[in-house]
């Protein structure tokens, strides 16, 4: 039991090395032709937004709206793939409730 409970503690010291570091680590996602670039971080955050000065056209701002959530969207989602990756190969695959 004391085994059993030390592991547990080493696998808990290594998941809040593992969440520390993906905050260093980005995902870059590019929609409407590389238009916008939204880039996030393992820890779920937008780190940085790029528009390239030609889609921006101020009769069609939806559409600049449109692709700023769709590439915000797809970098979270990139990002959640990104640590939870991480999280299966320091876990084992054992999917455990809370930390991805």
């Amino acid at each position: 039991m004391g085994n059993m409970l030390k592991q547990a503690q080493q696998l808990q010291s290594k998941i809040f090395k593992l969440q520390e570091e993906m905050a260093d680590k980005t995902v870059e996602a590019s929609v409407g032709g590389g238009m916008v670039k939204v880039t996030a971080n393992g820890k779920q955050q937008l780190v940085s937004v790029q528009i390239e000065p030609e889609v921006i056209d101020p009769d069609d701002v939806q559409m600049l709206q449109d692709l700023i959530v769709s590439g915000a969207n797809e970098a979270l989602k990139k990002a959640q793939d990104m640590v939870s990756e991480e999280m299966n190969k320091l876990t084992g695959g054992f999917n455990i409730p809370g930390l991805t």
